[in-house]
């Protein structure tokens, strides 16, 4: 006796919950759920990605209140729920805990800025292509940054984000909130030229690249190992110390 006909088209209805409609067209966002009939063979992250959602955003996948990973393939009708990212919740499995090294890409150079500020250790470039990126994500197994959104759907990016907001300062605040950055911040610490690690040194190995109200008035220095840098409190200080301790206050701030 022959078994039951296996289905070829199936109906998946699919939740996007957390602020993840934020990829989806104005009318997906006003009448969620989205329905869509697919082969049954359609792996959940390539149908998730269809809708405009980055995998590397997606934290968590339920299929008909069952947990999923991205390879899972929709062979019967059902229902799906899929969640960001969330300090609060336990891994699922999809997205990696602990990151701490980053590439940006070119459009990010003041996002950039302010984690080097921070002493977080971010690659870039401005004239780099999505090749170099992608190579330099892969070889130093770093996360990428980007608000290019088919290049963080590349197959290859394993972890990634896209920060929402155009302004830098939001940028900076929603990357730390992300990745769980605010306990490895370390202001100061790191070349906002090349990003090395900077080393402190002594006035004299510097003097000669100083100004002479530098000379008289400063005696503290920090210096780039790999791009030769140097570094002091100088009048700017203040300024950037006003911008750190804001973006940290930010950060702590619960989020809306």
């Amino acid at each position: 006796m022959a078994g039951p006909l296996r289905q070829e088209r199936v109906s998946i209805l699919i939740f996007f919950h957390d602020g993840l409609d934020y990829f989806l067209k104005p009318d997906q966002r006003r009448y969620q759920p989205i329905r869509r009939t697919v082969d049954c063979r359609t792996g959940v992250k390539d149908l998730i990605e269809s809708c405009g959602i980055p995998h590397p955003e997606v934290d968590l996948i339920l299929v008909d209140k069952r947990r999923v990973d991205f390879p899972f393939r929709i062979e019967v009708d059902c229902t799906a729920d899929v969640y960001p990212f969330s300090a609060q919740r336990a891994s699922s499995g999809l997205q990696s805990r602990g990151i701490r090294s980053f590439v940006a890409d070119g459009h990010l150079g003041k996002l950039v800025r302010d984690l080097r500020l921070l002493g977080i250790d971010v690659a870039y470039r401005n004239d780099a292509d999505d090749r170099d990126l992608l190579t330099i994500m892969q070889r130093e197994e770093r996360a990428l940054l980007t608000r290019d959104r088919p290049l963080l759907m590349h197959r290859v990016v394993a972890n990634g984000f896209f920060p929402r907001s155009q302004a830098p300062f939001e940028q900076t605040v929603e990357t730390i909130r992300r990745f769980e950055l605010a306990p490895a911040l370390a202001p100061f610490t790191r070349c906002l030229r090349c990003n090395s690690v900077l080393n402190r040194t002594e006035k004299e190995a510097v003097i000669e690249q100083l100004e002479p109200l530098t000379r008289l008035y400063y005696d503290d220095f920090t210096k780039c190992p790999s791009c030769g840098q140097t570094y002091w409190r100088g009048s700017h200080i203040g300024k950037l110390e006003t911008r750190v301790a804001n973006i940290l206050a930010k950060v702590a701030e619960p989020e809306a």
